[in-house]
């Protein structure tokens, strides 16, 4: 269902990505990436419909997220890239278009924008109440639970003045207030608008005075609900936190709570926002938030690609990605240290031994000892030492210091001691 829903959008798109790509003429006029009338006429001819049908078909891509605007430049979004291998690719794509219902179909001229505000704030609980019928529910019953959930709104908003009472009419008095506007504006209208824009984007059929989610719409308000569960169940409550501070109440948390508590937080945010705010994690001084970051962006899934993708020219996360997309890409979480290369793999075990260094105690730092790809002790060491990461020195000094070996820690410090002066 979402891929016929979204089929005229993603051709649209993808004729774009083709004639209008890189080197081949801009496709807007505006800086805001609406199509220009040349463009539309363009495309009209090229795929057999007229203008406003690319247009319709263009705005509900963008919203969908096969096409993405950034500067005002449009673009090829991840979506569509992944539209033909990627089932996900094309759920998400629909409930982003899902969630933007109420632009998908603009509201009808005369109605006050707060009375539209309340209608959209209001219906994600009159989509539940659907979801949860199972079946045709009358609009005359929906109409009454919207009135009751505006009028709770609007009671939520009420400020009650503090201080001593005074009787209306008295100089001090405050005088009584006016009713918002719209607060008395019949709300069948708007419920109407709302029903049809939903039906619009193939969330609910309406017909003979009732209203039936469709099974991908059933499916999209499961999600919905179901996200809100996962946020409620954060394990340790850092669903708040910035990305960063997430990662460190997760550091001492097993393995199965710890994705619990990703889980968690990445339900209370926008998925794209979430993926470049764990990446800027990544990037800070502290190795252990690293891994962790990429481990919270596994449990983001395909979304998060692109952007993983695209740090691979940045040496500190580069052999990170280089894994994620192995895995990513089915690999054996066991053997997906094969992508890398022997340098990359080295770098690894430096950023990693110095997360234990910080955060771990000694037997962890001598047990990751025997993790390192080198056969030998002095292989490593030279390897470590031409692999330059910051942190070459501290960790070599705490591996000497916890190894029980004196031999062996007397050849760990004497490597250190050269990295720290740049002698051989």
């Amino acid at each position: 269902m979402a891929r016929s829903g979204l089929a005229d959008a993603a051709r649209v798109a993808r004729w774009a990505d083709a004639a209008l790509g890189p080197g081949r003429g801009g496709a807007t006029a505006d800086g805001k990436a609406t199509l220009s009338d040349a463009t539309a006429e363009q495309a009209a001819r090229a795929l057999g419909l007229t203008p406003a049908q690319v247009r319709a078909d263009w705005d509900t891509a963008r919203l969908a997220g096969l096409v993405e605007v950034h500067r005002g430049t449009a673009r090829p979004g991840w979506r569509l890239r992944a539209w033909d291998r990627d089932d996900s690719a094309v759920l998400r794509g629909w409930v982003a278009l899902f969630d933007a219902w109420s632009l998908a179909h603009p509201e009808p001229d005369g109605h006050e924008p707060a009375a539209v505000a309340e209608v959209v704030s209001a219906m994600p609980q009159v989509l539940s109440f659907l979801q949860l019928s199972a079946g045709p529910v009358p609009v005359a019953q929906l109409l009454d639970l919207l009135e009751q959930r505006v009028t709770e709104l609007r009671t939520e908003r009420c400020e009650v003045p503090y201080g001593p009472r005074l009787e209306p009419g008295t100089p001090d008095a405050p005088q009584p207030q006016q009713a918002p506007a719209g607060a008395d504006a019949p709300l069948a209208p708007l419920l109407d608008w709302a029903l049809h824009a939903l039906a619009s984007v193939g969330a609910l059929t309406c017909g003979d005075g009732q209203a039936t989610l469709t099974p991908l719409g059933s499916w999209a308000v499961w999600v919905k609900l179901e996200q809100i569960c996962v946020a409620a169940q954060s394990p340790v409550g850092n669903i708040e936190q910035s990305a960063e501070d997430m990662l460190r109440g997760c550091a001492r948390l097993r393995p199965n709570a710890a994705r619990a508590e990703y889980r968690a937080w990445l339900a209370a945010r926008p998925v794209g926002s979430a993926v470049t705010e764990l990446l800027a994690a990544a990037r800070g001084e502290d190795a252990l938030l690293r891994g962790l970051a990429f481990e919270a962006l596994r449990v983001v899934g395909a979304p998060a690609e692109p952007d993983v993708r695209a740090v691979l020219d940045e040496p500190t996360l580069r052999p990170y990605a280089l894994l994620w997309l192995a895995e990513h890409d089915g690999a054996d979480p066991e053997d997906a240290h094969h992508v890398l290369t022997r340098q990359e793999a080295t770098w690894l075990w430096v950023d990693t031994a110095a997360a234990v260094a910080d955060h771990g105690e000694a037997p962890l730092l001598v047990r990751h000892l025997e993790s390192a790809v080198q056969p030998t002790v002095p292989a490593l060491l030279d390897e470590v030492r031409a692999v330059g990461h910051p942190r070459t020195v501290q960790v070599l000094v705490a591996l000497a210091a916890a190894h029980p070996d004196p031999a062996l820690a007397k050849a760990v410090r004497r490597a250190a001691f050269q990295v720290h002066t740049g002698g051989d």
